[in-house]
């Protein structure tokens, strides 16, 4: 219990600003959700004061909502993809979170 209590003091001494806490998930796998309904996991490599970000080992999951016409009922569906790298331009996302510290 004291470790976990000083790795909590660890990290609130480090993380200042909200950019802290993605400087801590440097080299982590990490959770990105975009505009357009898409949403990325993924090792982040890199980001700036923009939340530009080069991310590898990516899955992207893009998941649309049609209407049936006869029926009038949502249809959700979702598309996956793998990618070795991707450049996420910052003014696209949404939320970025770190993984779980236990």
């Amino acid at each position: 219990m004291a470790a976990a209590q000083a790795d909590e003091t660890d990290v609130g001494a480090t993380v200042r600003e909200p950019l802290d806490l993605i400087k801590l998930s440097l080299d982590e796998r990490i959770y990105v959700k975009l505009r357009g309904d898409r949403e990325l996991r993924g090792r982040l490599h890199a980001y700036d004061q923009h939340l530009n970000m080069v991310l590898g080992d990516v899955e992207e999951t893009i998941t649309t909502v049609e209407i049936d016409d006869e029926t009038y009922e949502e249809i959700i569906k979702t598309q996956k993809r793998a990618m070795p790298y991707l450049f996420v331009r910052g003014d696209g996302v949404i939320l970025v979170s770190p993984p779980l510290r236990t």
